[in-house]
């Protein structure tokens, strides 16, 4: 049986070392069978954040990579919660806020760059209800902020 760790392998992709809390707030919280997961972005290895604004500083296609980046991220601290990314019963529902410009209106395709990567990770469980909405800033000016929900085993 494939894991989801071996997805990852095959993709070739490892999980990064999940970032520290810059504010008063935990990076998850673990409720009643669910997995709160607070908002990632797009963290390089080297710590460094992707910036900028979508639709005239940085094109659609290179935000698809930043919301994959970020879907890692998200995915490294899923595996902090559980110890297990195969815990992940179903991925419930993505909020993806994209740093856009007024007129810009691709959001959809930016935050399929993490809908696609929990799918090719976590399989059918990877499915779920999604927002994908522009904002007129994010911290940092980074290009997508992403928080999710996972209903989670044991």
């Amino acid at each position: 049986m494939t894991t989801p760790y071996d997805r990852l392998k095959a993709l070739g992709l490892t999980l990064p070392t999940p970032a520290v809390p810059v504010a008063n707030y935990v990076p998850y919280v673990l409720a009643n069978g669910f997995l709160y997961l607070s908002g990632q972005g797009p963290r390089r290895a080297d710590g460094t954040m992707a910036a900028g604004k979508v639709g005239s500083e940085v094109t659609t296609e290179q935000a698809y990579l930043d919301a994959q980046l970020t879907g890692l991220n998200l995915l490294a601290v899923a595996h902090l919660a559980l110890g297990d990314l195969a815990r992940v019963r179903r991925v419930v529902k993505v909020l993806g806020m994209v740093n856009a410009v007024p007129e810009y209106a691709e959001h959809p395709k930016v935050i399929n760059g993490c809908s696609d990567l929990f799918v090719n990770v976590l399989g059918d469980a990877g499915r779920h209800a999604r927002s994908a909405v522009g904002m007129g800033s994010l911290p940092g000016r980074i290009t997508v902020e992403i928080e999710a929900i996972l209903q989670v085993d044991g």
